[in-house]
């Protein structure tokens, strides 16, 4: 059996820029993915970090298939989604689920929580009401919810009781696959820290394989197998999470890194403060995409665009000077 489950080549998603009401003319178009490459083990946590508006959501958005990919291949459990037919799309839908960031806005208030998790189960299967009910229920019960709240509506829970019901519908359909989008950032720290445990548990439990996508560095190190980091469209660099934290290549990568919390308060860390804005996806830079920002950049890094390189087993830097 191959081992990878999802798979990621020169992946790429541009979006189309027009000028004009009547008479529209395409003048460019924004680079969100702009070809990039990453593959996720069964079983496993890959965790996909960067700024806001660096592609994140938009790559989460073509695996979910809410989003046509422009060129590149993106394969899960070896087959090919941009050559799925409608029952093959179907199926698949049912073995990727997603956890959105906001659990207060992702539920509806007018569906009873039972129903709100056992809704994939009435849309994707025939089964009798009642053993769906009875499946709900025992769903609720490995998310640490009570079967006595089957009939309770979304306002009558917490936050962090509204992401465990966001978890148990994802959980519901058996995925392979979960898309964790910020999945504990509008929650408080410690809610959040249980549901990550939370997480955690289940995917012991139930062999799930999570893809992680998240702008807090503690949340990913915490969650993730392998990090991926990613900056205006291109992934620059992953590692291992050990590897990542240690030992980072990229210069974006340690910007990153120095600007987190340190995980003990007697460390000390090299304070790296980056000049300028995070240029415009319409209009990248050429060359290597950080080099205006970066300050070791040479001649080569503004004409060449570096490739994704291997600088010590399973770990990988697109940087000419790695």
């Amino acid at each position: 059996m191959n081992d990878i489950l999802l798979e990621a080549k020169d992946l790429t998603k541009h979006f189309p820029v027009s000028k004009g009401l009547i008479f529209s003319k395409e003048i460019g178009a924004v680079k969100a993915v702009d070809g990039i490459n990453f593959s996720i083990t069964r079983g496993e946590t890959f965790g996909l970090v960067g700024e806001s508006g660096c592609g994140k959501t938009t790559t989460a958005k073509l695996i979910l298939k809410l989003e046509s990919i422009t060129s590149g291949t993106l394969n899960f459990d070896g087959r090919d989604l941009g050559t799925m037919n409608k029952l093959e799309t179907r199926e698949y839908r049912g073995r990727v689920q997603p956890v959105f960031q906001d659990p207060y806005s992702s539920l509806s208030p007018r569906l009873r929580v039972g129903w709100i998790i056992g809704e994939p189960l009435v849309v994707n299967k025939t089964l009798p009401r009642s053993e769906i009910k009875a499946r709900v229920e025992e769903i609720m019960e490995v998310v640490g919810l009570q079967k006595s709240q089957f009939n309770n509506f979304p306002h009558e829970f917490s936050g962090g009781q509204r992401q465990r019901i966001a978890v148990a519908r994802a959980i519901t359909m058996n995925p392979s696959l979960i898309l964790l989008d910020e999945p504990v950032s509008a929650l408080d720290v410690s809610i959040g820290a249980q549901i990550m445990n939370l997480l955690k548990t289940i995917q012991k439990e139930l062999g799930l394989t999570y893809f992680l996508i998240a702008h807090d560095l503690a949340v990913v190190k915490h969650m993730s197998d392998r990090i991926g980091v990613m900056y205006l469209g291109k992934i620059v660099e992953i590692a291992d999470a050990d590897e990542m934290d240690q030992n980072p290549v990229h210069p974006y990568t340690k910007a990153l890194y120095s600007a987190a919390l340190p995980s003990h308060p007697d460390t000390v860390q090299e304070e790296i403060i980056l000049p300028g804005e995070v240029p415009s996806p319409l209009n990248p830079p050429s060359g290597c995409r950080f080099h205006p920002r970066c300050s070791i950049a040479e001649k080569v890094c503004a004409i060449e665009q570096p490739e994704l390189k291997t600088i010590s087993p399973g770990h990988e830097a697109a940087c000419h000077l790695a």
